[in-house]
């Protein structure tokens, strides 16, 4: 055991080193490693503990049953003036979203120092043959903090049924929007198209937890508490019709779009069984600044009158609050068999 796993309460840097470890020791390249370390990490520290890592042994089965490929290197199929195809090539998919986001910043805020203009100010991006893309709100947040609006969506294995069906077809297919504020962090709003997170379901699953009655139907479609029987049946989407709706375009702007498998095709983020997700991931970056000059001050106007009724708080403040105090990452478990030594 070494020293970072027999003290339970770590820094955020001594977890992204632990976890960049684990990973390497269970086949990922170094840069690999990282990327994927530095995005559970990341999401742990904002409270998204579903994202985080309770993730760590689903990844490391992946790796070690070939599910992921922590070799593969993100390479870009096609390419325009404001267009990005990526292949992830069945590995993780933060390595191939890192890339996405490099050249979307590119393409749509362009080079200041060039001669001339090269921003198209509004570029996409999608992403195939990828897996789970943790928290969605991270990716779109850093092409807020470039000066961007980001929208995002993706979709994942099936666990929401049409509505008024009683069979899982799409996934809990997340949606993210973020906006640039002046001075401030980002605006970002990131929600699961079923009334939770599926990986709130998992946690619970984990940690031998009740879960609401209203998240999930068991396999026979009746609302449950057990967080196995959840998992093996199918998520309520939020706003029933309308969610269902939604989970619909993720589907085809995700994986129809990037030719990315959907929802019914892909193998379970959640287990070991079975061949690689080859989900899909779309991102639309758009340049507020070519739109209105004053986008900041209409902004932060809104934002204002939000604020200003009482009990009203902005999507995503208690994320903020959170990731102020989380100043030391707590290891949910031993990771002893996981790490190197």
């Amino acid at each position: 055991m070494n020293d970072i796993t027999e003290n339970r309460r770590v820094s955020p840097a001594d977890c992204r080193g632990l976890l960049n470890d684990i990973f390497q020791h269970h086949g990922a390249t170094p840069a690999v490693a990282k990327s994927v370390a530095a995005a559970l990490v990341a999401a742990e520290i904002d409270g998204q503990s579903g994202h985080g890592l309770s993730r760590v042994r689903a990844y490391v089965a992946h790796l070690d049953a070939g599910k992921v490929d922590g070799k593969a290197s993100p390479r870009v199929i096609a390419q325009t003036a404001a267009a990005v195809h990526i292949d992830a090539g069945h590995g993780f998919a933060y390595p191939a979203l890192d890339l996405a986001i490099e050249k979307l910043r590119r393409m749509a805020a362009g080079d200041a120092d060039a001669d001339a203009p090269t921003s198209t100010a509004i570029a996409a991006a999608a992403v195939t043959r990828s897996h789970h893309f943790g928290q969605a709100g991270r990716h779109v947040e850093q092409l807020a903090q470039s000066g961007l609006i980001g929208l995002m969506c993706g979709n994942a294995p099936k666990a929401i049924a049409p509505w008024g069906g009683n069979t899982a077809l799409f996934g809990t297919n997340p949606l993210a929007f973020a906006a640039p504020r002046r001075g401030q962090p980002p605006l970002v709003i990131d929600m699961s198209l079923s009334r939770v997170a599926r990986g709130k379901v998992m946690l619970a699953r984990q940690q031998g937890k009740p879960i609401p009655p209203d998240w999930a139907l068991d396999k026979d479609g009746k609302p449950t508490t057990d967080a196995a029987a959840a998992l093996a049946g199918t998520m309520l989407p939020m706003g029933e019709a309308k969610g269902a709706a939604l989970a619909l375009m993720v589907e085809i702007l995700a994986a129809a779009l990037s030719g990315a498998r959907f929802s019914h095709e892909a193998s379970s983020f959640f287990d070991a069984q079975g061949g690689p997700p080859g989900v899909g991931q779309f991102i639309l970056a758009i340049n507020p600044a070519f739109f209105a000059a004053d986008f900041d001050a209409r902004l932060e106007a809104l934002l204002s009158l939000i604020e200003s009724q009482d009990g009203v708080r902005l999507p995503g403040a208690a994320r903020l609050g959170l990731r102020r105090r989380n100043t030391v990452v707590t290891l949910p478990e031993s990771w002893d068999d996981l790490s190197p030594g």
